[in-house]
């Protein structure tokens, strides 16, 4: 036996946007393209950067880089834990 419910009509409103929170929108939506421009920029330059160190055939180095400096390691002072 199948039952049937039908759901209650919801009424939607739509309202416009004026004054202050239409500039907010707007401004939001400028921001957001300029911020992807600047994006999309930046890795058209790091492509074209790639792009000529393998047209120059530069290799990555050989030897392994480090995240620590050269030299000696500072001692470190013995601190009490919080």
């Amino acid at each position: 036996m199948e039952t049937t419910q039908e759901k209650a009509p919801v009424e939607v409103r739509i309202e416009p946007l004026r004054g202050l929170p239409l500039a907010l929108e707007i401004a939001g939506g400028i921001g957001r393209t300029l911020g992807l421009t600047l994006l999309w920029g930046l890795e058209i330059v790091r492509d074209a950067y790639f792009r000529q160190l393998d047209r120059f055939n530069v290799r990555p180095r050989h030897k392994r880089a480090s995240a620590f400096p050269p030299g000696q390691a500072k001692k470190q002072r013995n601190t009490p834990r919080r």
